[in-house]
């Protein structure tokens, strides 16, 4: 049964069917850009008006995958309707920078967001890809914020946010956004072939996952000061904060040996692969759950769960890190994981309409739909889809 997860017209309807479940409720003729606030149960629009930066740029990286593995129609065409939101709806030609925030085509939070920006940059990768016109220039015009304004040369790494105009920036330094821009750097360099965007990710990639967890026997913190020092007391009340939570994060682990085999697989690192099986390992030793199965959401020092709900996105993730790992090392135990992974989504995350739930209790049960801002469109499970796609 387990070998139906490795075959291609298997992964591809799966992408269909998160695809789906956002199409085409989710395109907005009126106001432009998409509606992905939609119940996870029933598919219902819950608001209609918040358009996240983050959500707008996933949307066109689905459309675009879809494009690329599925029939043209209608994903080509619904990823030029959000580029083109992406343009005139979250662009500020005045600043160069692209709103966090709109409600329907008005903007309620213009603040310049590394994260965000990240994902912008991989939009227009995978919309160059796609043959999306004007797309090559998005990519090199993103490239260029992000190094005018985010890039830290002595550190290479990025900092994290600033105001509207980029007049102050926060003295946060987070490891998740720099992650981000490792992923877009690394789908620049495979859209356009430049090797600008491939030292970038290397640069960025040995930084985070070398030399700073390195101070941390391997592991991964999220959260550092200015200086990029390590800031061991950031949000600890707020342990299960959406973006930025307390302690160690398994899906971040995971996630970053999947990037790292990607890494490896572009540019061949010498150590990439080792620290992409370091972190994989870590990941699923201190975050499988092997009562009720799926990764914890964050674990301490100890490597005892913090915060024990289930998240779709680790999970979705974890099936990535094995499928390019099983490719670059040739290593049974990581189809192992890759049949456990898709296992477990298919019994406990998949929602009736298709859709991965975002988020279950430990015992797996599924979580009501949260009725803010959303940002995952089916983005993460769609991903998984794309990385067992090329890499098995």
């Amino acid at each position: 049964m387990a070998d139906q997860y490795r075959r291609a017209d298997w992964l591809v309807d799966r992408l269909r069917d998160v695809l789906t479940f956002y199409y085409p409720t989710g395109i907005d003729e009126e106001k432009g850009g998409y509606i992905v606030q939609l119940d996870e149960e029933t598919g219902e629009i819950y608001d209609a008006e918040s358009k996240h930066l983050v959500a707008t740029t996933r949307y066109v990286v689905n459309c675009c995958l879809g494009a690329r593995f599925d029939d043209q129609e209608p994903w080509l065409d619904a990823a030029e309707h959000g580029v083109e939101f992406l343009r005139e709806g979250h662009f500020d030609p005045e600043t160069g920078g692209y709103d966090w925030l709109l409600e329907g085509a008005e903007t309620v939070d213009r603040k310049r967001v590394c994260y965000g920006h990240a994902f912008v940059l991989l939009a227009y990768a995978r919309a160059h890809e796609a043959g999306i016109d004007g797309a090559r220039e998005g990519i090199e015009g993103t490239y260029d914020l992000l190094m005018e304004h985010f890039w830290e040369p002595a550190h290479h790494l990025c900092q994290s946010e600033f105001d509207g105009d980029f007049a102050e920036a926060s003295a946060y330094r987070g490891q998740n956004a720099n992650m981000h821009t490792c992923e877009a750097m690394l789908a620049a360099h495979e859209a356009t072939g430049e090797a600008r965007y491939l030292d970038r990710a290397r640069e960025i990639a040995h930084a985070l996952t070398v030399d700073l967890a390195g101070e941390h026997d391997g592991l991964l913190w999220e959260h550092y000061t200015e200086s990029w020092d390590h800031d061991m007391e950031y949000n600890r009340e707020k342990p299960k904060d959406l973006f930025r939570p307390w302690g160690y994060q398994p899906g971040h682990h995971i996630e970053w040996a999947k990037l790292l085999a990607i890494l490896d697989r572009d540019a061949e690192v010498e150590w990439a692969i080792d620290r992409a099986e370091e972190l994989f390992e870590i990941a699923v030793e201190h975050g499988w759950d092997d009562e009720y199965g799926g990764l914890y959401y964050t674990f301490d020092r100890d490597g005892e769960a913090i915060v024990d709900d289930k998240y779709g996105w680790p999970v979705a993730e974890g099936i990535g890190a094995a499928a390019a790992l099983s490719e670059r090392t040739g290593d049974d135990t990581y189809l192992s994981w890759y049949d456990r992974f898709w296992e477990y989504t298919q019994d406990h995350l998949t929602a009736p309409g298709g859709n991965v739930y975002f988020k279950l209790t430990r015992e797996n049960d599924p979580i009501d739909t949260d009725e803010g801002p959303a940002v995952e469109p089916g983005y993460h499970p769609i991903g998984a889809c794309f990385e067992g796609l090329r890499s098995l």
